[in-house]
């Protein structure tokens, strides 16, 4: 049986292949994603309620009937400001009698909700922190937890708009200008720009053409000089050091402009705060090729083949006329032999490129990895391997063309799991929730509400389940039962423990207004006895969380559509039963609701333990559902909601979780007969 709710229409095709027909959805979600709260009636004056915030200025406001209204009963006043790309911004509301919450949203796909502020437990106040992710105009909604709730209430935005010269053009008029063949002498120090890390910054502005190559040059007897560019298209680069001279401090960057108009160089340090004279030459980068790396010592010379040995180093170059990914990145191949249960390092550094990681074991599974740990360009994957036989890893580059030269390794990793050290025992802080019987307002479906007391009893019977979780079938489940689970499992959980949110039962996907959030126009939800929680709603939800790492594992229709807006912050991991636009079908093979919820209940009680040290990794996690996917749900069909035809696939996005973040440790294994 599909756990969705279609169209009637819809539901007709269904019928021969799910056995059951599918009825409309309950309701829309009560909080739809849109690019600003949707206004329904007549604008209030300023003073009650809109208007423009300037930072460190608190705004005082009213709600009251007659004000504009969500589409699930909310008042809302709208509010607006300006912000930079890069800058990061606080907006907090109290109000004393309703219960605040914020909704912003703004340029470069900008979505935060925000109920209770994180940092004051017990308090009702609301507080978004957020960096934005593109210059623009942030939309900024104060409105009620609850429909119909009024008062007055005080808004207040902090952070990095303190000047309300927040506006590009105001910040683009601080930059200088500078011409080709010019060298500056400037200064960094108190009263200048800074970087969200510290650095004081200095920018210039040079009005550059296609195809003309610049030679940068920086350097600084104070500090370490760091310079970089970025113009038209998103293009951006920078460098630390002048590779031409070795052990130096100086920076420079040769660099060939894609297109006419105007590029900022931006002037820096290598570490925050430090301060000093400094001197800048934009010279012309014609034949001013950056100069060759080193030669490779012989030792580090890769084989024809792409052999490498664990604990070796290579180096290489991608180059114009070696393969390509389909994606258009240039690739060197390698290959290792490895064994089951050993801790390996790959890593590949570059000062020319972002440098990319693919590692593919013997039976085909996958573990990609961008930037290494402290951020930067590099990349590090650490991990267990999961089985024994020949491993495969692809160099290559974060963005197509990129070339330029690398070293690359496979070394024993010394270290162990990131969070290895995390208390064992009941550390798991988990709302389940499953619903079969949706008395009679929806089909019902099997075995949907087992999924959650099954999951509950592995994860209690190892061991590692928190008695402040929290079962919610049928009946139990509706929304403001689930919202209220969750609030009050998420209050008991600390900075160490492991959040899970497992829901069982139908998926729904409602038509809204295309946005940079939602590029197909739909939203998606799950579906409870009494109604829905939107992907948007869920986001708000785990926005709330301050634990070491969140699971949402969503066994339902059109789940994949969750990850966009929920998996967007740090230790965030998704795990959904099919793509955002597909079905997902009961599992009645392993009397379970879903596949997914089969596979994780198995996987978490220790199945996914690849290497036998009794910790459940994310990576290890990650892999093991795949297989189970890949083994044992191919061709099981699957279909979109206007009946085209295709095939159940697993969601895994990990977000800021890295692979060898500890998901569960399990209990040691019982001593060997004799012992107790």
């Amino acid at each position: 049986m599909l756990k969705t709710i279609l169209a009637a229409t819809t539901a007709l095709t269904l019928v021969s292949m799910a056995g059951a027909a599918c009825a409309q959805a309950l309701t829309p979600p009560q909080r739809p994603v849109q690019t600003a709260p949707t206004a329904q009636q007549t604008s209030m004056p300023e003073a009650q309620g809109a208007g423009s915030l300037t930072s460190g200025r608190p705004v005082r406001g009213q709600l009251a009937r007659g004000d504009d209204t969500l589409q699930s009963g909310e008042y809302a006043d709208d509010w607006t400001f300006a912000v930079r790309r890069g800058q990061s911004y606080e907006l907090s509301l109290s109000a004393a009698s309703f219960d605040p919450y914020l909704i912003v949203r703004g340029p470069g796909g900008l979505s935060e909700d925000n109920d209770d502020d994180p940092a004051a437990r017990g308090s009702r106040d609301s507080r978004v922190r957020f960096t934005a992710p593109a210059d623009g105009l942030v939309v900024v909604s104060a409105t009620s937890y609850q429909s119909g709730e009024t008062g007055a209430y005080t808004l207040t935005l902090g952070g990095a708009a303190a000047t309300p010269a927040a506006s590009r053009a105001a910040v683009a008029a601080s930059d200088r200008t500078v011409r080709l063949g010019q060298t500056v002498d400037g200064r960094l120090g108190a009263g200048d720009r800074q970087l969200d890390s510290g650095e004081y910054i200095n920018s210039y502005v040079l009005r550059g053409r296609r195809g003309q190559a610049l030679d940068l040059r920086m350097t600084s007897s104070a500090f370490d000089p760091y310079v970089a560019i970025s113009g038209p298209d998103g293009f951006s680069t920078f460098n630390d050091d002048d590779p031409a001279v070795n052990d130096g401090r100086n920076s420079r960057l040769v660099v060939t402009l894609p297109a006419d108009g105007d590029y900022r160089i931006t002037a820096t340090s290598y570490a925050s705060g430090e301060q000093g004279g400094y001197r800048l030459a934009v010279l012309d980068g014609t034949g001013a090729a950056t100069p060759a790396p080193p030669a490779v010592r012989p030792s580090e010379r890769a084989s024809a083949t792409g052999e490498i040995a664990i604990g070796q180093a290579v180096s290489g170059s991608l180059d114009a006329g070696d393969g390509t990914l389909e994606t258009g990145e240039y690739v060197d191949r390698f290959r290792f032999t490895g064994q089951r249960g050993q801790r390996v390092a790959v890593e590949l550094t570059s000062s020319a490129f972002d440098a990319y990681t693919i590692l593919t074991t013997p039976s085909g599974d996958q573990q990609e990895n961008d930037d290494a740990r402290d951020g930067g360009h590099d990349s590090r994957l650490d991990t267990v391997l999961s089985e024994d036989g020949e491993y495969q890893v692809l160099v290559t580059s974060y963005a197509p063309g990129e070339t330029g030269s690398y070293r690359f390794s496979v070394s024993p990793s010394l270290g162990s799991p990131r969070q290895a050290s995390v208390q064992g025992g009941a550390r798991v802080f988990a709302v389940m929730v499953g619903v079969s019987d949706y008395g009679g307002a929806q089909n019902n479906l099997d075995f949907t509400d087992e999924d959650a007391r099954k999951l509950s009893e592995t994860l209690r019977t190892d061991g590692s389940l928190n008695d402040a979780s929290i079962v919610l079938t049928n009946a139990e489940a509706t929304v403001a039962g689930v919202r209220r689970a969750f609030a009050q499992v998420a209050a008991e959980a600390g900075p160490e423990d492991t959040f899970l949110f497992f829901f069982s039962g139908h998926g729904d996907q409602s038509e809204i207004p295309v946005s940079g959030l939602e590029p197909d126009g739909k939203s998606e939800a799950i579906v409870l006895r009494d109604g829905e929680i939107s992907d948007v709603d869920m986001a708000g939800l785990f926005g709330s969380l301050r634990t070491r790492l969140s699971l949402l594992v969503l066994d339902s229709c059109f789940s994949g559509g969750f990850a966009r807006n929920v998996v967007d912050r740090p230790g965030v991991m998704g795990l959904f039963s099919s793509e955002e636009d597909l079905t997902s079908a009961v599992a009645d093979k392993f009397q379970a609701g879903g596949y997914l919820s089969h596979f994780l209940r198995a996987g978490m009680g220790g199945e996914a333990d690849g290497d036998g040290d009794r910790l459940v990794t994310a990576g290890e996690l990650a892999t093991y559902l795949r297989r189970q996917f890949r083994d044992q749900v191919e061709g099981v069909e699957s279909e979109t909601q206007d009946g085209q035809r295709n095939y159940q696939n697993l969601v895994v996005d990990r977000g800021g979780v890295q692979v060898d973040d500890v998901i569960v440790r399990l209990p040691a294994v019982a001593a060997a007969a004799g012992g107790r």
